[in-house]
């Protein structure tokens, strides 16, 4: 029996959850799905087939955010001399901050240039005897699912949000199901209400990333130029969760070559420093579940953490093993549990398949979630916004 990927010490799917509908010229009745009681997908408790990420590929975005297909955005970790005791004034620069342009609409586009540049990788032993010409006519990737992995951990954090909902475009083109999260109308609020104070401490993130990073193996942070958020560096990795093949993508801080896992990317985050128990309790229930979804998705072994004061200064760091995250949770009263959060992904995967019967790059359904209710679904209009398959991938896939 196949050991899965991240299973705790310590499967049988929860009680199947009934999803009827009816086929009409190709076209479903949507059907909702719930999401409460979180003991639909406990199950035996056994964590689901998660097969280990293996990254297949890689992509970089520069400051004007054109693709690149390489490694040429990567940036290399930079440990401090004593992670105990730093004086990193996340506030330096703000004046000076190149922020992406967020109006944007990107959608998986980059993902989707990624495969075409890479459409060797997607085919089966027989297709690689055909011809060059042949190949060229090839369009199934033979692959479930396509996204970005930002996507996969809202739906894994699910069963335990109670704020923050979200909208999940899916087009089913060659047997393909590619999906796109768009923000909804309570985002598109957060995002024009954010006082100063909220959009300086945004850049912190990104600040701190810069004192802790070198574009060169050999070299030091540079904290004296601009910060920007538009380059980056992304992995494309491949997994499989139970029946479900997976393909997406996620930015990826920086690389640790002085790091023993096979593994050797890093991620960082920062957060207020932890004075009490319940800040500490908080911080595991609502900010880690986050954090090791984002992780271990894509197979990062480890975070750095900057525990920061309310003035912006990181004082310390704190080196956290994804694998182990899981654990402070299950010790918490009212914890999360990441066998729940896999099954629910599992769960809604299958809801997805059996919903969007229709293969066609013009069809989008559209789910919908607002905590703490049902997953609903609608199909989209004809040349609706939620329409994101682009017709130079469409057309020459």
């Amino acid at each position: 029996m196949k050991r899965s990927y991240g299973e705790i010490e310590d499967d049988p799917s929860c009680g199947a959850i009934k999803n009827k509908y009816r086929r009409q010229d190709q076209t479903p009745t949507c059907t909702s799905l719930k999401t409460r009681p979180n003991s639909l997908f406990k199950g035996t408790g056994n964590f689901p087939f998660f097969r280990q990420p293996t990254e297949i590929g890689c992509l970089s975005l520069d400051i004007k955010r054109n693709f690149h297909n390489d490694r040429s955005q990567l940036k290399y970790y930079v440990e401090p001399r004593d992670i105990e005791s730093v004086n990193f004034d996340l506030r330096k620069g703000y004046d000076n901050f190149i922020e992406k342009d967020e109006h944007s609409e990107e959608y998986i586009n980059d993902i989707l240039k990624w495969i075409r540049c890479n459409r060797e990788k997607f085919l089966l032993e027989d297709e690689k005897k055909k011809s060059d010409k042949e190949k060229g006519m090839i369009r199934n990737i033979h692959t479930d699912f396509v996204c970005w992995r930002g996507l996969l951990t809202k739906l894994l954090c699910t069963p335990y949000e109670n704020r923050d909902g979200w909208l999940i475009a899916v087009t089913r083109y060659k047997d393909t199901f590619y999906m796109c999260e768009f923000d909804t109308e309570s985002r598109k609020r957060q995002k024009q209400e954010m006082s100063e104070r909220q959009k300086e401490m945004s850049y912190w993130g990104w600040k701190f990333e810069q004192y802790v990073t070198s574009d060169k193996s050999d070299g030091v942070p540079n904290t004296e130029e601009p910060v920007n958020n538009c380059e980056a560096f992304c992995t494309v990795v491949r997994s499989r969760l139970e029946k479900h093949s997976l393909l997406f993508s996620g930015e990826v801080d920086a690389i640790d070559h002085q790091a023993a896992d096979s593994c050797k990317y890093v991620e960082f985050k920062t957060t207020r420093q932890l004075d009490n128990y319940r800040q500490e309790r908080n911080f595991i229930k609502f900010k880690l579940i986050k954090w090791w979804a984002q992780s271990f998705l894509v197979g990062i072994p480890t975070i750095v953490c900057g525990y920061r004061d309310d003035d912006g200064v990181v004082h310390s760091l704190e080196k956290m093993k994804t694998l182990k995250i899981p654990q402070q949770a299950k010790n918490e009263r009212d914890g999360w549990d990441p066998v729940i959060c896999f099954n629910f992904l599992d769960k809604f995967l299958s809801h997805v398949k059996k919903t969007c019967v229709k293969d066609d790059p013009k069809t989008v359904y559209l789910f919908e979630w607002t905590p703490p209710g049902e997953i609903t679904c609608s199909i989209q209009d004809p040349g609706s916004r939620f329409e994101f398959l682009p017709q130079w991938y469409t057309d020459n896939g």
